[in-house]
C-alpha cells in the first residue's frame, strides 16, 4: 500500500473532516492544528488566536486510488480560498486556509494546483492560501475527532457543516465511497 498524507487548513476542521471521510482512497482523516509556535497547544489556545496555529485536517489517502490532486480539487472547492483568517462566521488566523506539505513533490502540486485555480477565474478575488512546509502537526482532543458523524442534530452541524457536505456529494458523485 502506498499511503501518502497531507494536512489542510479549510476553516473549522469538522468541516473538512467530515466531506474528506466520505472519499473513495482516504485512509484516515484526523482533526488537528499546524503552523502555530506553540508545542501541544490545546483548542482553547488556539481558539485564543495566540497560538498562530490553524485547525487542520492530516489526511491519510491510497495514492493508488486517489491522487494529490483529487484532493486538492476537493479543497479548492468546499471552502473559500480568497478570504483571510475567515470561513464564513468563523473567523481568526485558526480559520486560515492553508496547505502544509511534507516534501517536495507535494509542494509542487499545491502550488501548481493554486495557480491553476486562480488564474482559472472560478473566484472573485485571489486566492490567499498559504502554502507551507509541515512543521509539527498535534491531533486534536478526542471530542473533535468524528464530530460530524457524532454530533448531527448540533446546530453548527446542521447549519454549516451538512450544506457542505451535501454540496460535496452532488458535485463529487464518483469520489464517493460505496456504502
Amino acid at each position: 500500500m502506498e499511503y501518502e498524507s497531507i494536512v489542510l487548513g479549510g476553516g473549522c476542521f469538522w468541516c473538512l473532516e467530515a466531506i474528506y471521510k466520505q472519499m473513495k482512497g482516504i485512509v484516515r482523516v484526523e482533526p488537528g492544528y499546524a503552523g502555530g509556535n506553540w508545542p501541544n497547544p490545546t483548542y482553547e489556545q488556539v481558539c485564543s488566536g495566540k497560538t498562530g496555529h490553524a485547525e487542520v485536517v492530516r489526511v491519510v489517502y491510497d495514492q493508488n486510488i486517489l491522487s494529490l490532486q483529487d484532493i486538492l480539487t476537493i479543497f479548492w472547492s468546499v471552502h473559500d480560498p480568497t478570504t483571510l483568517n475567515r470561513q464564513g462566521n468563523d473567523v481568526g488566523t485558526q480559520y486560515r486556509s492553508a496547505i502544509f506539505y511534507s516534501n517536495e513533490t507535494q509542494r509542487i502540486i499545491a502550488e501548481k494546483s493554486r495557480r491553476e485555480k486562480d488564474e482559472s477565474g472560478f473566484f472573485a478575488g485571489p486566492i490567499v492560501t498559504e502554502i507551507t512546509a509541515l512543521g509539527a502537526f498535534y491531533p486534536a482532543e478526542g471530542y473533535h475527532r468524528d464530530y460530524f458523524e457524532l454530533h448531527k442534530n448540533q446546530s453548527y452541524c446542521r447549519l454549516v457543516i451538512d450544506p457542505k457536505v451535501q454540496k460535496f456529494k452532488k458535485a463529487f458523485q464518483d469520489k464517493l465511497k460505496d456504502k
